[in-house]
């Protein structure tokens, strides 16, 4: 697939931009790693099955594993304690080969939409600390879901699906994309091979050579 024949692109961060998924699966093992029983492990394996699901979503589901009650003051604390643990490890991890020097020059003059699950407030912290906020036209974090982010960006820039492209690492971008009749552009890891084990559409492991 050769992506400089699409006006915009969307792309996510974690697994895309940053090899970071650790980082976050990671953060939430810390999170529960003392509670009884394997639910570390369950943790484990539902983050990475559900990669692009909003810590919103994840951690009330985790929280009740771990027979606690997902209050709404629990589910802000622990969003607290994600936050700490993650924000300084994604802006440290190792940037996914070609996609800085990709993004910075801009080389086919896109439009470039980030949609992340990561909250909006620290989104842009993590943007501002690696200097890539000029990179993007707009930057959508969570509460706004990526079917809703790239719904509301074909509206509000009148541009049809088939002139985008969404890049992503998760089932949750591929649901987004399809949900707007976006293209969509696998990048592989280690992490989301079992999860993409048959999908044979386009896909790269890296953007060296876009």
């Amino acid at each position: 697939m050769s992506i400089d024949r699409y006006r915009l692109v969307f792309w996510d961060f974690d697994g895309v931009i940053k090899d970071s998924v650790d980082v976050k699966t990671d953060a939430y093992i810390r999170l529960f790693d003392g509670c009884d029983g394997d639910i570390a492990e369950k943790v484990r394996a539902h983050h990475l099955a559900n990669g692009g699901m909003s810590r919103f979503d994840k951690l009330p589901l985790y929280l009740r594993w771990a027979g606690l009650e997902p209050s709404e003051a629990r589910v802000s604390e622990f969003c607290e304690r994600f936050s700490q643990l993650a924000l300084q490890g994604v802006i440290a991890a190792p940037w996914v080969p070609g996609v800085e020097g990709y993004l910075q020059r801009n080389p086919h003059r896109q439009s470039f939409v980030l949609v992340s699950a990561t909250p909006q407030d620290e989104l842009e912290l993590i943007l501002q600390a690696l200097d890539l906020k000029k990179c993007f036209t707009d930057v959508f974090g969570a509460p706004t879901s990526k079917k809703e982010a790239i719904r509301m960006t074909l509206e509000n820039c009148s541009i049809a699906p088939q002139d985008c492209l969404m890049i992503g690492d998760a089932r949750a971008d591929l649901d987004a994309a399809e949900a707007n009749k976006v293209p969509f552009l696998l990048r592989r890891h280690t992490t989301n091979a079992n999860v993409f084990a048959g999908y044979n559409e386009f896909s790269v492991e890296d953007f060296t050579t876009l």
